[in-house]
């Protein structure tokens, strides 16, 4: 969210299954179920389907073999991780357990309340050198590779781009013309942070202001100023990279499942959440909020109806890792639909449906209990907010396009 608390047919036989003995960007993640071409299946009820109708399971779930430990294979029944694979033959989404690790937001609050801050330096740079887009889509970060990029960003004849490496934990600053900086990620203030930043921007001839208050937050102190929050533990923020991978990858399993308007998957560094939102296509009433820059910030966030998911580390009224989708405005109704899993609410102080990354990452199979929740959440919205569902979405088969 922008501003949070503001507010197919399928194989009946896989046509191979693709062991893989190294890690996902060196992680222990080493079981990757692949759908081969499809054949024919009848389907009954699906949550995975665009319109999540008429779908039926296989009469018998492919047997599916995997890299087990000491490299035995191992078999695992489980339609309901193939299915997430619906979209495309060479699409993967891990349900192992390292590929969605554990992370209270006790055991790293202070790594993750100082990263949020360093994280607001590098989004306000891309935020002062980029053109505004729709709904501010021009500020976000995206997951890559080792942590969170701002992508290319011009600078007069130039190229530049910041990476949060948090496989090597740098900060990565790199021009077109084959200049770069590393800012090491280790404990420190947010000062000195601010302070090298600055000095890694002049050296490679970047010249930019930037607002220092950081955004967002309760008690905000300016960046070159800020000598409480220093801290920086490897192993969490490494977790955190890990939990935005595969949430990542699911998002945009969903994504593809809607030809309306769609935002990316993205990060923003304020709310420090990672979000997708699709759109009705119908204009919202404008916004009147009182405070003049929140009322700048909201018309052009919420110009036009929407249903936003996301996932963020906790705080506020959630206190650990959630899932969330919201609808703005939000309609008459939309908080008494049905959703799934059984164990998503409706949090009534936040106007939000919350599903705990917990009981995401403790299921059966992470990638489908994920997907439920975002299909059945969003058709919540579009029932209650009387979308044009025909027009705006497509099913699995129509996703995965040309084989």
């Amino acid at each position: 969210m922008f501003l949070r608390g503001e507010s197919t047919e399928i194989d009946s036989r896989l046509s191979s299954v693709l062991y893989f003995t190294h890690a996902l960007f060196n992680l222990p993640c080493r079981a990757f179920l692949f759908r081969g071409h499809a054949t024919s299946a009848r389907f009954g009820r699906c949550h995975l389907s665009g319109r999540a109708r008429n779908c039926q399971r296989p009469q018998a779930a492919p047997i599916l073999a995997t890299h087990g430990e000491n490299g035995k294979e191992a078999a695992v029944d489980r339609f309901a991780v193939t299915s997430v694979m619906m979209d495309s033959p060479r699409t993967a989404v891990s349900d192992l357990p390292d590929c969605w690790p554990a992370l209270p937001l006790a055991s790293w609050k202070d790594t993750c309340t100082t990263l949020n801050r360093w994280a607001q330096m590098v989004g306000k740079v891309r935020l002062a050198l980029t053109p505004l887009s729709n709904h501010w889509w021009n500020v976000a970060l995206y997951v890559s590779t080792c942590g969170l990029t701002t992508s290319p960003i011009p600078y007069g004849p130039r190229l530049f781009e910041m990476e949060f490496d948090f496989i090597e934990h740098q900060l990565h600053v790199r021009t077109s013309d084959r200049r770069s900086k590393d800012l090491p990620l280790a404990p420190r203030s947010v000062a000195d942070f601010y302070r090298d930043f600055r000095a890694a921007l002049k050296a490679l001839e970047i010249d930019v202001e930037i607002w220092t208050m950081p955004v967002e937050i309760a008690d905000p102190i300016p960046f070159d100023q800020d000598r409480v929050h220093a801290s920086y533990d490897p192993a969490s923020a490494q977790k955190f990279w890990r939990i935005l991978v595969s949430a990542d990858e699911v998002f945009k399993v969903f994504r593809s499942r809607f030809i309306g308007k769609s935002s990316p998957v993205h990060f923003f560094w304020g709310g420090f959440d990672l979000a997708v939102t699709r759109f009705s296509g119908r204009r919202a009433p404008e916004r009147n909020d009182a405070d003049p820059i929140l009322r700048k910030i909201m018309r052009e966030g919420y110009s036009h109806e929407v249903i936003s998911a996301g996932f963020w580390p906790g705080g506020g009224g959630v206190e650990d890792a959630a899932f969330y989708c919201y609808a703005a405005p939000q309609p008459e109704g939309f908080e008494k639909q049905p959703v799934r899993p059984a164990s998503a609410f409706y949090h009534t102080g936040m106007g939000e449906y919350i599903l705990t990354y917990e009981d995401v990452r403790r299921a059966s199979s992470p990638s489908t209990t994920l997907l439920e929740f975002l299909q059945s959440t969003y058709e919540a919205g579009a029932i209650a907010g009387k979308w044009d569902r025909e027009a705006l979405e497509r099913s699995p088969e129509a996703a995965a396009g040309a084989a």
